[in-house]
Protein backbone atom coordinates (compact mmCIF):
# COMPACT_ATOMS: atom_id res chain seq x y z
CA UNK A 1 0.00 0.00 0.00
CA UNK A 2 1.22 3.71 -0.42
CA UNK A 3 0.99 6.46 1.72
CA UNK A 4 1.40 10.35 1.21
CA UNK A 5 1.40 12.74 3.37
CA UNK A 6 1.74 16.35 2.89
CA UNK A 7 0.93 19.21 5.92
CA UNK A 8 1.16 22.99 5.87
CA UNK A 9 0.53 25.66 7.91
CA UNK A 10 -2.23 28.06 6.63
CA UNK A 11 -2.39 31.57 7.56
CA UNK A 12 -5.70 31.86 8.95
CA UNK A 13 -7.96 30.47 11.86
CA UNK A 14 -9.14 27.27 11.65
CA UNK A 15 -12.89 28.06 12.12
CA UNK A 16 -11.92 30.33 8.84
CA UNK A 17 -9.97 27.79 6.72
CA UNK A 18 -12.80 24.48 7.94
CA UNK A 19 -15.95 26.81 6.19
CA UNK A 20 -13.96 26.73 2.86
CA UNK A 21 -13.11 22.74 2.74
CA UNK A 22 -15.56 21.75 5.07
CA UNK A 23 -18.66 21.37 2.08
CA UNK A 24 -17.36 18.52 0.15
CA UNK A 25 -18.70 19.51 -2.95
CA UNK A 26 -17.04 23.14 -2.12
CA UNK A 27 -13.71 21.80 -3.95
CA UNK A 28 -14.11 24.15 -7.29
CA UNK A 29 -14.05 27.20 -4.96
CA UNK A 30 -10.56 26.53 -3.69
CA UNK A 31 -8.90 23.58 -5.33
CA UNK A 32 -7.29 24.91 -8.81
CA UNK A 33 -7.65 21.82 -10.70
CA UNK A 34 -11.04 21.31 -10.24
CA UNK A 35 -13.30 22.37 -12.95
CA UNK A 36 -16.80 21.54 -11.43
CA UNK A 37 -18.42 18.96 -8.99
CA UNK A 38 -21.86 18.12 -7.87
CA UNK A 39 -23.00 15.83 -5.53
CA UNK A 40 -25.07 12.86 -6.65
CA UNK A 41 -28.67 11.74 -5.85
CA UNK A 42 -29.32 15.21 -4.43
CA UNK A 43 -27.50 14.85 -1.02
CA UNK A 44 -25.80 17.93 0.62
CA UNK A 45 -22.33 17.98 0.59
CA UNK A 46 -22.41 17.86 4.41
CA UNK A 47 -23.75 14.52 4.62
CA UNK A 48 -21.83 11.34 4.93
CA UNK A 49 -22.38 9.01 2.24
CA UNK A 50 -23.00 11.29 -0.61
CA UNK A 51 -20.91 10.76 -3.57
CA UNK A 52 -19.31 14.19 -5.60
CA UNK A 53 -18.48 13.56 -9.00
CA UNK A 54 -16.20 16.16 -10.07
CA UNK A 55 -14.43 17.32 -13.15
CA UNK A 56 -10.65 18.14 -13.87
CA UNK A 57 -9.64 20.92 -15.85
CA UNK A 58 -7.93 18.36 -18.13
CA UNK A 59 -11.41 16.82 -18.74
CA UNK A 60 -10.92 13.72 -16.17
CA UNK A 61 -13.53 13.06 -14.13
CA UNK A 62 -13.39 11.23 -10.25
CA UNK A 63 -16.02 10.02 -8.16
CA UNK A 64 -15.22 10.06 -4.24
CA UNK A 65 -17.25 9.05 -0.94
CA UNK A 66 -17.68 10.57 2.00
CA UNK A 67 -16.65 8.65 4.78
CA UNK A 68 -16.81 10.65 7.76
CA UNK A 69 -17.21 14.82 8.53
CA UNK A 70 -15.84 15.87 12.09
CA UNK A 71 -16.73 19.37 12.35
CA UNK A 72 -15.17 18.98 15.88
CA UNK A 73 -12.19 17.27 14.67
CA UNK A 74 -12.22 19.44 11.62
CA UNK A 75 -11.94 16.36 9.85
CA UNK A 76 -13.38 14.55 6.65
CA UNK A 77 -12.33 11.26 5.35
CA UNK A 78 -13.06 10.13 2.07
CA UNK A 79 -12.67 7.04 -0.71
CA UNK A 80 -12.13 6.97 -4.64
CA UNK A 81 -14.53 4.94 -6.22
CA UNK A 82 -14.34 5.94 -9.88
CA UNK A 83 -11.33 7.75 -11.47
CA UNK A 84 -8.75 7.21 -14.77
CA UNK A 85 -5.77 7.37 -11.94
CA UNK A 86 -5.14 3.93 -11.73
CA UNK A 87 -5.70 3.62 -7.95
CA UNK A 88 -7.45 0.72 -5.62
CA UNK A 89 -8.50 0.90 -2.00
CA UNK A 90 -7.91 4.89 -1.80
CA UNK A 91 -8.85 6.54 1.19
CA UNK A 92 -7.63 10.11 1.83
CA UNK A 93 -8.32 12.15 4.93
CA UNK A 94 -8.31 16.24 5.47
CA UNK A 95 -7.50 17.61 8.86
CA UNK A 96 -7.04 21.29 10.19
CA UNK A 97 -5.66 21.96 14.10
CA UNK A 98 -5.45 25.05 15.39
CA UNK A 99 -2.28 26.69 16.48
CA UNK A 100 -2.35 27.69 19.10
CA UNK A 101 0.62 30.73 18.79
CA UNK A 102 -0.24 32.75 16.30
CA UNK A 103 -3.84 32.87 14.10
CA UNK A 104 -2.88 29.80 11.73
CA UNK A 105 -3.80 26.45 11.48
CA UNK A 106 -2.24 23.29 10.92
CA UNK A 107 -2.91 21.89 7.95
CA UNK A 108 -2.92 17.74 7.33
CA UNK A 109 -4.10 15.68 4.06
CA UNK A 110 -2.83 11.97 3.53
CA UNK A 111 -3.89 9.25 1.52
CA UNK A 112 -3.23 5.37 1.62
CA UNK A 113 -3.90 3.00 -1.63
CA UNK A 114 -2.80 0.49 -4.11
CA UNK A 115 -1.56 0.78 -7.58
CA UNK A 116 0.17 -0.59 -10.15
CA UNK A 117 4.60 -1.10 -9.29
CA UNK A 118 5.46 0.47 -12.47
CA UNK A 119 2.96 4.07 -11.83
CA UNK A 120 3.48 4.40 -8.38
CA UNK A 121 6.57 7.08 -8.44
CA UNK A 122 4.36 8.82 -11.12
CA UNK A 123 1.17 8.99 -9.01
CA UNK A 124 3.09 9.93 -5.27
CA UNK A 125 4.44 12.87 -7.80
CA UNK A 126 0.63 13.65 -8.77
CA UNK A 127 -1.43 13.20 -5.57
CA UNK A 128 1.35 14.79 -3.26
CA UNK A 129 2.33 17.69 -5.25
CA UNK A 130 -0.67 18.28 -8.20
CA UNK A 131 -3.46 17.51 -5.68
CA UNK A 132 -2.17 17.84 -2.05
CA UNK A 133 0.55 20.47 -1.98
CA UNK A 134 -1.45 22.52 -4.83
CA UNK A 135 -4.67 22.60 -2.46
CA UNK A 136 -3.11 24.00 0.47
CA UNK A 137 -1.23 26.62 -1.74
CA UNK A 138 -4.02 27.30 -2.83
CA UNK A 139 -5.82 27.62 0.17
CA UNK A 140 -3.21 29.90 1.43
CA UNK A 141 -3.76 32.14 -1.04
CA UNK A 142 -7.27 32.48 -0.94
CA UNK A 143 -6.86 33.85 3.13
Amino acid sequence: MTHIYVSAVIPAPVAKVWSIIRDFNGLPNWHPSIAKSHIEDGLSGAEVGCIRNFELHDGGVIREKLLTLSDELHSCTYAIIESSMCVENYTATLRLTKVTVGDVSFAEWWADFDCPPEREAELIETIDRGVFAAGFEALSAKM
